[in-house]
């Protein structure tokens, strides 16, 4: 699973959220690092919502505009379920790696200041 597309899932783990709102948290949860333009943002949840893994919760008129919000689905739930279990298998065997390269056990922390990268579709 790439990057955008786990983000893109853990926005919408929690409540259904229109377009804007999953940009908006997919920022956040990155700490900036990633912004989704909108045209990769709708590219990303048509492809989701064609593999079961996410759904339209509703739609609503706002400003003469219609505003749609998604919904992670059960699928989707396990499948992010999943990559975060495969993402701590690997951290902990880099961590593991690490450690026998400088002969003793790390301790992780913030180390330097997130790079913001711009992903498109």
């Amino acid at each position: 699973m790439q990057e955008p597309t786990f983000l893109i899932l853990t926005a919408l783990a929690a409540q259904p959220l229109h377009g804007y709102g999953v940009i908006r948290a997919v920022d956040e949860l990155s700490a900036g690092e990633v912004r989704l333009r909108p045209g990769t943002l709708y590219g990303a949840l048509d492809r989701l919502a064609e593999q079961g893994l996410v759904t339209v919760d509703r739609e609503e008129a706002v400003e003469g505009r219609l505003r749609r919000y998604y919904r992670l689905s059960d699928a989707g739930a396990a499948a992010l379920q999943a990559q975060v279990e495969r993402l701590r298998r690997h951290a902990a065997a880099a961590e593991v790696q690490l450690g026998k390269r400088l002969g003793n056990a790390l301790s992780f922390g913030p180390t330097s200041a997130p790079i913001s990268r711009v992903v498109t579709g």
